[in-house]
């Protein structure tokens, strides 16, 4: 079986990746500062984004990259020029504060369109003359979406026209495309069924009659539907927008961008097929993204091997404690129809619990200051899935699965991306201080 070509230099460059992709010359980073402020000065990186620096200087410069690529609007005034008023950069309240104003913002206006959809659909229905209807919603009443998207698409779209920036414009550009922010589809489906016998107590048999229903599928039209019909971005902005999601997410810690390195989606020829772990309490069926079988094959209009690291934990999750075998390409359609897929960053967070609702599994949020919930649920035959930012694991955001705990307290793990780092045992130390920020009761979820 082919090992990964893992080197420590490789890892180091893995996770100066997201941060320091668009490094340059200091000189042509401080001309965009001074044209544009910080926004400017992204901008002027973006640019000369395939021109690196020197090592040394990536590692030198990664802190103000940092900076440079996040917009005005996370940290308030950014630099406190002539002010008093507290930002982000020295104060962790304020940016906490600011990244739950934008959250909840965005999310207001999302259940917004959610609500939209249902009524057009309601319209459509009453001129449609079906006798019935029915509507797939697979959001239910969640409403899932990539914040850091969104904020960067939106600052991508300003040029350098950063004093514009704010959250109150931000909102108010997602309101008057409400109505864009979900589409629907239909079929008409003819259908026999008893008829209403209520009229006819003496019937002694049920008639039928036929009716024709009318079936709606709801569909999130996703955040990059956003980038050609609402911010109407060129493709500089584009790759801007990227970019500053990519460090917005590497900076916060959330793991909301699960993309694979160039290094390790360049591996080849890794194949794992009938692979099984018996180390721990449970036996673990192991599936890998990477794998040659369906590296390649999409997840939504991404692929498995960069992206699917969600439906691939969830493989491993289903097929170990189900008597269904459930491979990543079938649990990556699975997300993809079940409105699970974030396209360009993974999965969201929910697919977690929702997959493990699907398949008949009971599943409980964990956070890292309860370690022995882990610990004990891990002893007790149960998989821990852990969603991973920047560190041992990965250089954004990854998730993983716990699957057992040694006599000596080390952790087992299934790791979707490597199955190096899934034959070494761990410190619950490294795993907790690693996880990610997550929404949907994680960064642990407990499934039994």
């Amino acid at each position: 079986m082919p090992e990964e070509q893992r080197t420590s230099g490789e890892s180091s460059a893995a996770s100066a990746r997201g941060a320091a992709k668009t490094g340059k010359a200091i000189a042509n980073i401080a001309k965009g500062a001074a044209t544009g402020g910080a926004h400017g000065a992204a901008l002027a990186a973006a640019k000369e984004s395939k021109k690196w620096i020197a090592g040394i200087a990536i590692l030198l410069l990664l802190p103000v990259l940092i900076v440079l690529m996040l917009p005005v609007v996370i940290f308030g005034s950014l630099f406190g020029i002539g002010t008093d008023e507290p930002n982000a950069i020295v104060d962790d309240t304020v940016l906490s504060a600011n990244m739950v104003s934008l959250n909840t913002g965005i999310s207001t206006i999302l259940s917004e369109g959610l609500t939209d959809v249902l009524a057009r659909i309601d319209a459509d229905f009453a001129a449609s003359g079906c006798d019935e209807k029915e509507v797939n919603n697979p959001y239910g009443a969640d409403v899932l979406f990539n914040a850091n998207q969104f904020i960067s698409m939106y600052c991508a779209s300003k040029d350098t026209d950063v004093e514009s920036i704010s959250q109150s414009d931000l909102e108010a550009v997602l309101r008057q495309h409400v109505d864009q922010l979900y589409s629907f589809t239909y079929k008409d489906e003819t259908r026999t069924v008893e008829a209403d016998s209520s009229s006819d107590s003496s019937s002694e048999e049920a008639e039928e009659t036929t009716i024709t229903v009318r079936v709606y599928t709801v569909t999130y039209n996703g955040e990059w539907y956003f980038a050609d019909h609402v911010f109407a971005l060129s493709e500089d902005q584009k790759d801007l927008a990227d970019n500053y999601a990519e460090n917005l997410s590497v900076f916060l810690s959330d793991g909301s961008y699960q993309v694979l390195s160039d290094t390790e989606f360049s591996a080849m020829g890794l194949s794992y097929d009938g692979v099984v772990f018996t180390d721990g309490e449970t036996q673990v069926v192991y599936y890998n993204q990477l794998d040659e079988r369906w590296k390649d094959e999409p997840y939504g209009t991404d692929n498995i091997g960069g992206y699917a690291c969600g439906p691939t934990a969830m493989s491993i999750v289903v097929s170990s404690l189900t008597s269904d075998t459930v491979d990543p390409p079938h649990m990556a359609q699975w997300a993809y129809e079940n409105g699970y897929w974030c396209s360009k960053s993974g999965s969201y967070h929910s697919l977690i619990p929702g997959a493990a609702k699907a398949w008949g599994l009971a599943c409980e949020g964990c956070t890292p200051s309860e370690p022995q919930r882990i610990v004990d649920a891990l002893a007790d035959g149960k998989l821990v899935v852990a969603l991973m930012a920047k560190g041992h694991f990965t250089s954004s955001g990854h998730f993983i699965v716990l699957r057992g705990v040694t006599s000596e307290g080390k952790i087992l793990v299934a790791d979707p991306a490597s199955y190096q780092r899934s034959n070494k045992e761990w410190d619950l130390s490294i795993i907790l201080d690693e996880a990610g920020y997550a929404s949907a009761g994680g960064p642990f979820w407990i499934i039994g």
